[in-house]
């Protein structure tokens, strides 16, 4: 199948990363969000990164403007309509998604394909609020988009060989290496991933060592590139949360019952990064 135009459904850190690595390989993109204020934002920072790749020498400004033109803005879900493949990248939440798919599931055409970004959540499910299951994929990519190179492609119960075959010719254009991954709860990322940072808040949570030693043993130790607690605090402990709860819900095994501390910094407000407080507090 021929794919000319996506369009990228959320327009927050999973979003316009998505949407600016398909304008970069050339596809015209849809980049849309409830409020202009919100898509706004996305595009600003799919601007800011490609300015550091233009002062860093790795693409000149005509190259930049070009990818930027490719990107045309939509606060409205019916411009679904001319997008041959929709990415859905809303709110970790099972009811949203459910309520986003059904509604694309009237506006595209016939032969497009609807893909999630989810992280955690069954595909099969997804794609039971669509009369088109068989076009239903989720497309999980990793946070920074733009420099992560792996794309988890999750098969729900009736996706077709066709469907899935053409998403992964897709991730391969955008310069990203696809990995075939069955429908389970968290995949493969998240489930071996959130367990290790869960048990991580575990042992800050017991009184095992402080923050910054338990970061530092998995830094050294395990050579991560960043401890789990700081990794955390980047992916947003509310999105953490609501993973270990998928896990939890998902296999019903008390190994992934998520840690009381999480549950109490998430219920503060403290979700990392993106509030300026998490396990650290950010300027």
């Amino acid at each position: 199948m021929n794919v000319k135009k996506i369009m990228v459904v959320g327009a927050g850190q999973m979003g316009s990363g998505i949407a600016q690595v398909c304008a970069q390989s050339g596809y015209s993109v849809i980049l849309n969000d409830i409020k202009p204020e919100f898509v706004e934002r996305g595009l600003g920072v799919i601007n800011k990164n490609l300015s550091r790749q233009v002062e860093k020498g790795r693409m000149s400004k005509e190259q930049k403007e070009e990818i930027l033109g490719r990107i045309i803005a939509s606060t409205d879900l019916h411009d679904a309509k001319d997008a041959d493949l929709v990415i859905e990248a809303a709110v970790e939440n099972m009811e949203v998604k459910t309520k986003i798919f059904a509604q694309l599931d009237e506006i595209a055409q016939e032969h497009a394909i609807l893909a999630s970004n989810t992280s955690s959540l069954p595909i099969t499910e997804i794609a039971a609020a669509t009369k088109r299951p068989e076009k239903v994929i989720g497309m999980h990519f990793m946070n920074p988009v733009p420099v992560m190179k792996l794309v988890e492609i999750i098969r729900g119960l009736a996706t077709e060989d066709e469907v899935y075959q053409t998403i992964e010719d897709i991730t391969k254009t955008l310069n990203k290496v696809p990995v075939e991954v069955n429908d389970f709860p968290g995949f493969v990322s998240n489930r071996v991933l959130m367990p290790m940072i869960n048990e991580a808040i575990y042992t800050l949570y017991e009184g095992v060592a402080t923050k910054e030693a338990i970061d530092e043993v998995m830094k050294l130790g395990m050579n991560h590139p960043m401890g789990p607690l700081a990794l955390a605090d980047f992916i947003g402990l509310d999105t953490c949360l609501y993973i270990m709860e998928t896990l939890h819900e998902g296999f019903g095994d008390d190994k992934y019952r998520p840690c009381p501390l999480l549950r109490k910094y998430v219920k503060a407000g403290w979700l990392g990064k993106k509030t300026g407080r998490g396990f650290y507090v950010y300027e």
